[in-house]
């Protein structure tokens, strides 16, 4: 993991995986975004330390961005998706 960030709503640091830095670039998600994600995004628990966080960016077109997260001493994003629909 080569990324890495302080996420005051959380309160510990935030990994981006090699392979999210690589989804992230294929999407045109930025880091600032990936940022405003963590912060601002909703949580939605999906096991014990795992689940997503999404936010709508009203000025992208592909709504909404995503992220797949482990989420124990660090925040650990798995990976950065666009067009997300929760179900």
């Amino acid at each position: 993991m080569s990324e890495s960030f302080y996420s005051e709503r959380f309160g510990k640091n935030v990994w981006l995986t090699n392979h999210a830095i690589e989804a992230m670039a294929k999407r045109k998600v930025t880091l600032p975004e990936v940022k405003i994600l963590i912060e601002l995004g909703n949580y939605k628990s999906v096991e014990k330390s795992h689940g997503w966080i999404y936010h709508g960016f009203s000025e992208r077109e592909d709504n909404l961005v995503c992220s797949a997260i482990v989420n124990e001493k660090a925040i650990i994003i798995k990976t950065i998706m666009i067009r997300w629909q929760l179900r």
